[in-house]
């Protein structure tokens, strides 16, 4: 008995598991919303500009390259989209998720501060520094060595590839596209 016990549990494993194999996964669904999109088709909208002293908790008052001051709204959720912090004086690139109402300042989608953006990143076989107009110094031995950054829609640009920054402090650097997460350390 304890033999046509094993055998049948034996095939019905069997069974489940070649029927598991046969199942294709369902592919997922992907949100519409340009995250991996070619950076060079794209016109950047960001608005440039310096960090003001008018800047709050919720608010970043912004002197745009142009001279105008906007105070835009930026997320409250315990999500920031605000990359790298917010110091007065510092370099900012805003891109807008809703424009300015006369009953509510204009959103952020993603702040990024280009302040701190600057200076030497190093991470196990990768090290480069960004520097001030998007110049990239790195290692030429690579076989793919990085050249130059911007900014395009909240995105990094390094050379050829585009990045969303994931998080950006102080002293850490996290980077995303759709190979993964690279995460890179301020070198001194």
């Amino acid at each position: 008995m304890k033999k046509l016990v094993y055998v049948f549990a034996t095939l019905l494993t069997l069974t489940w598991v070649s029927s598991c194999k046969e199942q294709k996964k369902p592919e997922p669904e992907v949100e519409n919303d340009s995250t991996f999109v070619e950076i060079d088709s794209v016109e950047d909208v960001s608005i440039y500009g310096r960090c003001g002293d008018g800047t709050a908790m919720h608010t970043l008052e912004l002197i745009t390259d142009q001279g105008d001051t906007l105070y835009i709204g930026v997320n409250e959720d315990s999500v920031s989209n605000v990359k790298g912090g917010m110091g007065v004086g510092d370099r900012m690139a805003v891109t807008l998720e809703s424009e300015a109402t006369d009953d509510e300042p204009a959103k952020a989608r993603v702040v990024v501060n280009l302040t701190t953006l600057l200076g030497k990143w190093v991470s196990l076989d990768k090290s480069f520094e960004i520097q001030e107009g998007g110049v990239v110094v790195s290692n030429i031995t690579e076989p793919k060595p990085l050249v130059d950054w911007k900014i395009c829609n909240g995105r990094l640009v390094l050379s050829s590839d585009t990045f969303s920054i994931y998080e950006l402090g102080a002293d850490s650097l996290f980077l995303e596209n759709e190979r993964g997460i690279y995460a890179y350390k301020r070198l001194k």
